[in-house]
């Protein structure tokens, strides 16, 4: 989850809202790729969860990549909880789950150099103190308790406020993970465009990358676990926001959406004050109860805005956040996969040609058909796998019309990143139903399996 923000004077208008994400706008030669994923650690004797502290931990790790590979400390409350280095932020999810915030990289060839040398700094660290790392979108076998919970005030806020919204939240904050990419926009329309389009295509991506069949230790009947928890976790912040579907949808319409959904805290002087329920309305007028008196900065509404968990958002740049943690090719594939529909615009028109018939009944169905069903689930009578056969074409084709070289030149362009996608379709499933094929036969309902086949 986001770090919180900073910068940014008083909010003394209501347009500064709408302004503060348009500043994001950028001409098409400065737009960049920002990839996030996360991984579970475990102790390899036990294959229980990494605590925070001790000596095979999370805090161990964060210091071994900050004392052998340069990285700075990000403090909060005198508790090590980040790194940064390069533009780039590692941080800690709720459980533990260690997350690379990758810096803004111009092409995918630099986005996978990055995921490389992050996840064998990773290893070096790990293996010294008796752990390792995995990616699969949702723990396969432990249990809310056996879950430690990382010293970020953020956490301790969300956690009874998660378990009093949804039946699944504090599953989706301790026992889950993803990978994400972080795209540029141009313009206002061009933002819409992409937004709808991300949206309504957010499930296709969700079936490539199900990965997630398993939770405490036995198979659930999903493809992607993960998707599943997202499907009952605080509905008034989640979902395919179908507002943005409609005529003159803009960074107005998203501010009036952010404005609506209720606040979690406020960050003053390192502390994170309880803001629960409260309204960002009542904060610019005022009026927050938490702050009597006081108006928020832009770094407020910069933090407030990480507080809605839709499956595409916007902040000055948009997020697509629909897909399992997985292993190592797939963290470089869903990159791929999005800067090829997004960031050419004969792509972008060909994707939006795709889904643009389909209404938000038909979406919103189709994000919890996939979660179930995968590539075998259908919208419109035509099965998932097939348009994510004419998805994938269509990214591949945008990535050989942005024609960005890698290895020296030696690689015409980013288009190989695909191929861990292009195989699941000629397979013809998801992920997922290699991993229960797997567990049911050559495991033998051994769950354990996992943790020495799909780790990194």
């Amino acid at each position: 989850m986001s770090i919180p923000q900073s910068g940014g004077g008083p909010i003394e208008h209501h347009a500064q809202l709408a302004e503060y994400m348009a500043a994001g706008c950028k001409p098409k030669s400065d737009w960049r790729i920002g990839t996030e994923h996360e991984k579970f650690g475990y102790c390899k004797d036990t294959l229980l969860p990494i605590p925070y502290e001790g000596v095979r931990s999370i805090k161990a790790i964060l210091e071994g990549l900050r004392d052998e590979f340069g990285w700075t400390g990000v403090e909060e409350a005198g508790k090590l909880i980040g790194l940064t280095k390069d533009g780039a932020n590692v941080s800690l999810e709720p459980g533990g789950q260690l997350e690379l915030s990758g810096a803004p990289l111009e092409n995918i060839h630099q986005t996978c150099d990055e995921t490389n040398v992050h996840l064998h700094e990773v290893k070096q660290v790990s293996d010294k103190i008796g752990a390792q790392f995995f990616g699969m979108g949702a723990a396969p076998e432990w249990t809310h308790e056996q879950m430690p919970m990382m010293p970020k005030g953020r956490y301790k806020l969300m956690t009874p406020h998660m378990e009093s919204v949804g039946t699944h939240g504090t599953q989706m904050m301790y026992r889950t993970t993803c990978i994400q990419v972080n795209l540029d926009f141009s313009s206002e329309a061009d933002m819409a465009q992409k937004m709808r389009t991300g949206i309504a295509l957010q499930p296709i991506a969700t079936a490539l990358f199900a990965n997630s069949p398993f939770f405490e230790g036995k198979l659930t009947g999903y493809q992607s676990w993960r998707a599943r928890i997202w499907q009952d976790t605080d509905h008034v912040r989640t979902g395919m926001v179908p507002f943005i579907f409609e005529d003159g949808f803009g960074f107005e319409a998203w501010v009036q959406y952010a404005l609506d959904i209720p606040m979690y805290f406020v960050y003053r002087d390192g502390k994170y004050i309880n803001a629960l329920g409260m309204s960002f309305r009542d904060f610019i007028a005022g009026k927050l109860p938490a702050l009597p008196g006081e108006i928020p900065t832009i770094s407020d509404w910069a933090d407030h805005l990480t507080t809605a968990f839709p499956e595409a958002r916007v902040k000055q740049y948009m997020e697509m956040r629909g897909a399992d943690g997985g292993p190592w090719r797939k963290i470089c594939a869903l990159p791929a996969f999005w800067v090829g529909l997004m960031y050419d615009q004969s792509a972008l028109d060909a994707a939006w040609d795709v889904c643009k018939d389909w209404n938000a009944e038909e979406r919103d169905q189709l994000r919890f058909d996939v979660a179930k069903d995968g590539l075998q689930a259908r919208i419109k009578g035509i099965e998932v796998l097939d348009i994510a056969r004419e998805v994938l074409k269509i990214s591949e084709a945008g990535l050989k019309a942005r024609a960005k070289p890698g290895a020296g030149g030696l690689i015409p362009d980013e288009t190989h990143f695909l191929n861990a996608l292009q195989e699941i379709v000629d397979r013809g499933y998801s992920p997922a139903k290699k991993l229960e094929r797997l567990f049911r036969c050559e495991w033998g309902g051994d769950i354990q399996r996992v943790y020495q086949e799909y780790s990194y």
